[in-house]
């Protein structure tokens, strides 16, 4: 940053090249460059500015970035160094990229591409679960258990818990102190993780917690905000290695936790240090005979990581996909959407709880193609304001590939049946698709979904959970509905079977 400074400050170009050379220089140092107009003026002006400011060493418009914060916080904020105490651009710079960046903008987005005509789903039969008398539904884990034919569910209480779909009991396996937002098992043990604090900190009360028939313990290593945990042997020495995705805020970290034979404790290793890694999925990327890991990070940088194992507990990352930071990336799968023999990427892009809440017509799901070496190219676009959840199967069994997508921040006022849409597939090589909607989707707002085998009839069901907690706004009929109806589970059955 330092050589930045240096060259810009020496340098004498025209205004206008200068602008252009600021803002790429300065816009682009820690992510892709948004576009201007991806933003509106005011989100800019309000929001977007007066933060990046403080990141540069500029208090502009009375903007403290320490503001509301704890002691705590603040120092632990501090430590990161990400507000420096001098500037690190020049003033008169600073003034010409804000205003380059400000005059630029457009005063209101165009609204969001046309996703065409959507149809009833009529493959599907929703059913509606209510768990309890309580008002409001705060689900932050959602997972199908086909063993059992059980639901495994976790809250913004910190409660998990079971619901068995046949006998429609749910049983409570814990409390745990903050939200419940991931579980895996390791051995006998079932491994719970919790965020600490579901709003963004730099304070790190995140936990995993280790689950047997007769006890609880907790691993003593204090996380950022957590947000999945994935258990597998990498090295083969019969115990299994966590990887662990802490989502953090200005800093976040992937690691890989190896556990001791001899006394049980685990060690940290640092694979990824970066904010906002959401998900990852172990595959083998390479087909080397080693699995690897794909990650998933927002936050800033978003895109698609590809960790290479290279044995030993080593990996190599590549970065296959690149976002840019104002996408708000959600959540992804892996599979051959193609049938060559390789897998392919489905992204999805939403999240729209930070520092704007408008339309985004950049939003949606995109499929990224693999040209059989880990190379991916963006195929396909479905817009769909506030797409946040993806999953992909051949749910009608015709031997293609349909999507199923949850948007938790859809244009309520314009189009609020687009909480959900199933996207069947009508031609694979042309990416033509037929979008349906359920005339139930209203009455909960989908925040997670899962599939399977619900009815045991041979096809496979979508299964979505409501979170109503208000981190947006939202049309007070639809607030008032979702207390109304309080429908905590929506079971969309596949009629196929």
């Amino acid at each position: 940053m330092l050589c930045i400074f240096l060259f810009l400050s020496g340098c004498t170009m025209p205004q206008k090249e200068r602008e252009v050379v600021l803002y790429k220089t300065y816009c682009a140092s820690c992510h892709i460059a948004p576009e201007i107009n991806s933003l509106p003026k005011n989100i800019w002006a309000e929001k977007i500015l007066p933060e990046m400011g403080a990141r540069l060493g500029i208090r502009d418009s009375g903007y403290n970035p320490y503001e509301g914060l704890s002691f705590a916080e603040m120092e632990a904020v501090i430590k990161t160094g990400i507000f420096p105490g001098k500037p690190i651009i020049d003033k008169k710079d600073w003034e010409i990229l804000k205003n380059y960046i400000v005059t630029n903008a457009p005063d209101s987005l165009a609204g969001t591409r046309s996703e065409g005509k959507t149809d009833e789903l009529t493959n599907f039969t929703s059913n509606r679960i209510t768990l309890d008398n309580t008002k409001g539904t705060l689900f932050t884990l959602l997972t199908f258990q086909p063993e059992q034919n059980k639901l495994m569910l976790g809250d913004l209480r910190g409660n998990l818990s079971e619901y068995d779909l046949l006998s429609q009991k749910s049983t409570r396996i814990g409390r745990f102190g903050s939200p419940v937002v991931s579980v895996d098992h390791d051995a006998e043990n079932m491994l719970v993780t919790v965020i600490g604090n579901i709003r963004p900190t730099e304070l790190s009360s995140g936990r995993i917690f280790t689950v047997s028939p007769d006890t609880i313990k907790v691993i003593p290593e204090a996380l950022h905000r957590p947000v999945h945990v994935v258990a597998h042997d990498f090295d083969k020495d019969g115990i299994n290695e966590l990887i662990v995705s802490e989502f953090g805020d200005i800093k976040g970290q992937l690691s890989l936790f190896k556990k001791s034979k001899m006394k049980g404790i685990y060690t940290k290793k640092l694979l990824l240090n970066q904010p906002g890694t959401i998900r990852v999925i172990i595959k083998d990327m390479d087909k080397d005979g080693k699995n690897d890991l794909v990650a998933l990070t927002a936050q800033g940088d978003e895109g698609i990581t590809i960790l290479y194992n290279e044995g030993d507990l080593k990996f190599k990352q590549e970065k296959v996909i690149r976002f840019s930071p104002v996408y708000g990336t959600s959540d992804f799968q892996l599979i051959d959407y193609d049938h060559d023999g390789d897998d392919d990427i489905i992204t999805v892009h939403g999240d729209n709880a930070d520092k704007s809440f408008v339309s985004k017509p950049y939003h949606g799901m995109r499929i990224h193609i693999n040209n059989g070496k880990n190379n991916f190219t963006e195929t396909y676009f479905y817009p769909l304001n506030g797409a946040t959840g993806v999953e992909a199967s051949d749910f009608d069994q015709d031997g293609d590939i349909d999507i199923a997508l949850v948007a938790s921040f859809p244009d309520y006022e314009n189009k609020p049946d687009m909480s959900f849409v199933y996207l069947e597939n009508k031609n694979e090589l042309k990416f033509t698709f037929s979008a349906k909607t359920f005339k139930d989707s209203k009455v909960g707002r989908w925040f997670l979904m899962d599939t399977g085998d619900v009815d045991s009839d041979g096809d496979e069901d979508i299964i979505l959970s409501s979170f109503t907690y208000a981190f947006t706004p939202v049309p007070r009929s639809f607030s008032d509905l979702w207390t109304a109806e309080n429908v905590d589970i929506m079971i969309l059955e596949n009629k196929l079977n």
